[in-house]
């Protein structure tokens, strides 16, 4: 029994958060590594272009309930994805119109462009708390848990109950969903070949009838829902605050430096890596190595790193990757 326990402890509280996490941060590294695999530059802006983006949800969302509107046990929120995404969508290609297309026309290096995104994420932040405030805003609704613990407790006669909340649930279904739906886009229509084309050979793919900026506007708008969805998915899970979107940037660029820059499958095991990574170094250990080893009494919670540190484990990743395989483990592009 207590190894049973201790199973549900891991799941309950390492597995599914650090599973949950992870499926977040694929989605948003799966952003970056599109931007950069098609426009070539590192996109500064995207941890707050998500924020924005989360935040037009919430504004729709409060509008829904506010007329009664509702999805029962599921977010409201998801009704209003699509403004969401449109919104954001919108403002990243009004961004590119006017800032990155004159850098991309005069063959910038890549630095200048990065350069300009860290310009453009100081707008976007500054726009974001305009629009909604600085406060920590909470707008999950529907049901809390798909498992709760006293049922499970109930059901499986054990000391440790297991928990699954409804959006970690969801986050990971809508993550299996989008991930499948971009794949199959990137590899089975048409504009999916015509991006890859652009990505692998440019100057090739233009000389093969690949309209340029039909391609870039595809990027921005594919790269606007998955922030988009990210971000939404990110807040439901915990909660809405503008300057953690800004935090977030580091775990979203260390998933996808990880896993291969311009490399989709890359981005999306960086992802996993990365937050299993920090889950499992600020995790405290004590309580599931007291039902592994009951006569053990460590003097310590056997926690690596606290929880303050968090992101420090994904910089430290970060580093380790540069320094020994800049290309990443799915061998993407050089940074």
């Amino acid at each position: 029994m207590d190894i049973l326990n201790a199973l549900v402890a891991f799941l309950n509280f390492v597995f599914i958060p650090a599973a949950t996490y992870g499926a977040q941060l694929a989605l948003g590294a799966l952003g970056v590594t599109l931007i950069y695999g098609i426009l070539r530059f590192s996109n500064f802006a995207h941890g707050d272009t998500m924020a924005f983006g989360t935040a037009i949800t919430i504004i729709v969302t409060w509008g829904l309930q506010s007329l009664g509107i509702s999805l029962g046990p599921l977010p409201t929120a998801l009704l209003a994805l699509p403004v969401g995404i449109a919104g954001t969508a919108a403002v990243v290609l009004l961004t590119d119109r006017t800032v990155y297309r004159f850098y991309r026309a005069q063959r910038a290096a890549p630095i200048i462009l990065v350069m300009a995104s860290v310009g453009v994420m100081f707008l976007m932040n500054g726009f974001t708390r305009l629009l909604i405030g600085v406060d920590e805003q909470r707008f999950a609704d529907g049901a809390r848990f798909v498992i709760n613990v006293r049922d499970f407790r109930e059901w499986s006669g054990l000391t440790e109950g297991l928990a699954l909340k409804t959006t970690q649930a969801l986050t990971l279904v809508v993550v299996v969903v989008v991930v499948w739906a971009l794949f199959w886009f990137l590899n089975r229509t048409k504009s999916g070949k015509a991006m890859r084309a652009y990505s692998d050979n440019e100057d090739l793919a233009l000389l093969s009838g690949v309209d340029p900026e039909r391609v870039v506007r595809l990027t921005w708008i594919i790269a606007a829902a998955l922030m988009t969805i990210a971000g939404v998915l990110y807040g439901l899970d915990k909660s809405f605050k503008a300057f953690n979107y800004f935090q977030i940037l580091l775990p979203i660029f260390a998933a996808a430096i990880v896993g291969g820059l311009g490399n989709p499958l890359g981005a999306i095991a960086g992802g996993f890596v990365v937050a299993f990574s920090e889950v499992a170094i600020t995790y405290p250990w004590l309580k599931i190595a007291g039902y592994l080893f009951p006569d053990w009494q460590p003097d310590g919670l056997l926690q690596l790193l606290s929880t303050e540190y968090k992101f420090a484990v994904s910089f430290v990743i970060l580093i380790i990757v540069l320094l020994f395989k800049p290309t990443g483990l799915f061998s993407g592009k050089s940074v």
